[in-house]
């Protein structure tokens, strides 16, 4: 059972917000025993590394000041003999802790304390405010702070803080909102813990939305609540994710029929709304590949970089088989046959990488075999070629025409049909029933994302539906 009687205020100022990346300049610790202020303690920390300008200009810390400080892995036996058998309490803790554990980390040693958030600390006492950052709070309470972003002024108002909690409801209900953190320590400071209660552990969609209602993040799951919460829970070490705890403010999500379905969603929402943090699955305005006819006769033919979609791509003789890879633009198709060629001494000329005629430049530097001189046979080429581009080759339409996937999520009741030909996504509809009527959507496209959800799904074991005669 955690100890609340003996707490330890922390506040640190650093050269960024990664915690990864940047490093801590500041530290201060004001310890206290049953509310009353017994110890404190400050130190500058060397960094190692520049103070951003803007970072000077906000806490006031200069290179100057830091030069002569001791580094952290100094000072980390000094915070560790502060924090024994104390409470760690922090304002936006995650913030804090984040970095404190990533400098033990470097320092092999564990970062293991309770810790108290004084932004969830506020939100569960005075839910009916809007705003709970230290600002916000000491303009409320009528409290002063000299230096904000110093870390002893700012350590030191957070006792007043839990002081004035005290006073304006009573103690015990203080310290049962700081052991209620105990059991949902990695909930980002700017959500409802109550909300993991409704949270559903199905598959779907969820999405992460900042204190303006931007969308910040769509993820998918098969364990929708499991999922949410994992994110939150190793942020110390990935920058992204700790940025992203930092400004998610609420969080909304989708219950779909399967996994299958949630793949499918997650990639619809994202590229339609762009959400700030999802750097896969974004929308493409075409969408290239490599097209290279490997028929082995007497001449060799060019490949060429073509947009995919100018291929009738939903035919049952469809031209795919002669198609290798799937790329965002001509520059990185073009890329890759020149990656191709270096790796396995194929020919420039030959791949319209360079033009003109005779021995291609990098037979001059013994680099290609003479197809384009006369020193390789057609034939020997060719199959070379093909053992190259084999790798990136696109998979040929395992059926005979379009199929449908079916998924049903029996906790909630939802099913659906996903209905796909030569790896076109055409669209869904609830049951069999309504296949009567479907319309599909001719003017679905190749899409990069969507394919490698196919290739990946249809080697698992979900229930498929013969469309091969459904009209289309």
């Amino acid at each position: 059972m955690v100890d609340f009687s003996r707490l330890a205020y922390v506040d640190i100022e650093t050269t960024g917000t990664k915690p990864t990346r940047d490093q801590i300049t500041e530290i201060a610790i004001v310890q206290t025993l049953n509310g009353k202020i017994i110890d404190k303690w400050q130190s500058l920390v060397c960094p190692n590394t520049f103070i951003p300008t803007m970072i000077q200009q906000l806490t006031g810390i200069t290179p100057d000041m830091v030069i002569d400080a001791p580094t952290i892995d100094k000072i980390i036996p000094v915070i560790i003999e502060k924090l024994a058998d104390h409470v760690l309490v922090a304002h936006n803790a995650r913030f804090d802790v984040s970095f404190l554990r990533n400098a033990f980390k470097q320092n092999n040693i564990e970062f293991k304390y309770p810790v108290v958030c004084t932004v969830k600390l506020s939100r569960e006492m005075y839910p009916t405010f809007k705003r709970h950052n230290l600002d916000s709070i000491i303009k409320r309470f009528g409290l002063t702070c000299e230096s904000r972003h110093r870390a002893m002024d700012d350590a030191a108002i957070l006792p007043e803080i839990v002081a004035r909690m005290k006073s304006d409801f009573n103690q015990q209900k203080v310290l049962q909102a700081m052991a209620s953190q105990q059991k949902l320590s990695s909930v980002p400071p700017h959500i409802n813990p109550d909300i993991f209660s409704t949270m559903p552990n199905e598959p779907g969609v969820y999405l992460f939305y900042g204190e303006t209602g931007n969308l910040l993040y769509v993820g998918k799951s098969v364990q929708i609540r499991a999922r949410v919460i994992s994110h939150f829970s190793s942020d110390h070490s990935h920058d992204r994710e700790m940025r992203m705890a930092q400004q998610v403010h609420d969080i909304e999500w989708i219950i779909t029929a399967g996994e299958f379905s949630a793949l499918v969603l997650e990639s619809e929402l994202v590229k339609s709304r762009a959400p700030l943090f999802n750097r896969q699955l974004r929308k493409q305005k075409s969408l290239f590949t490599i097209y290279w006819d490997n028929s082995l006769d007497k001449t060799v033919a060019q490949p060429s970089v073509i947009d995919i979609n100018t291929l009738n791509t939903q035919s049952k003789k469809s031209s795919l088989k002669n198609t290798y890879g799937l790329f965002k633009n001509r520059r990185t198709a073009t890329e890759t046959l020149r990656k191709l060629k270096d790796e396995n001494q194929l020919c420039g000329i030959q791949l319209g990488l360079e033009k003109g005629k005779g021995p291609c430049f990098s037979y001059q530097l013994k680099k290609c075999k003479g197809i384009c001189c006369g020193k390789e046979t057609t034939i020997a080429y060719q199959i070379r070629m093909q053992q190259a581009l084999a790798p990136i080759k696109i998979k040929g339409w395992p059926y005979k025409g379009a199929i449908g996937i079916k998924e049903y999520n029996e906790q909630s009741d939802i099913s659906c049909i996903h209905i796909i030909s030569h790896w076109l996504y055409l669209g869904k509809v609830n049951n069999e029933s309504e296949l009567v009527d479907f319309n599909f959507d001719v003017t679905a496209k190749l899409d990069q994302d969507f394919y490698k959800i196919c290739i990946s799904q249809l080697q698992k074991s979900h229930r498929f539906i013969n469309l091969a005669n459904l009209n289309q």
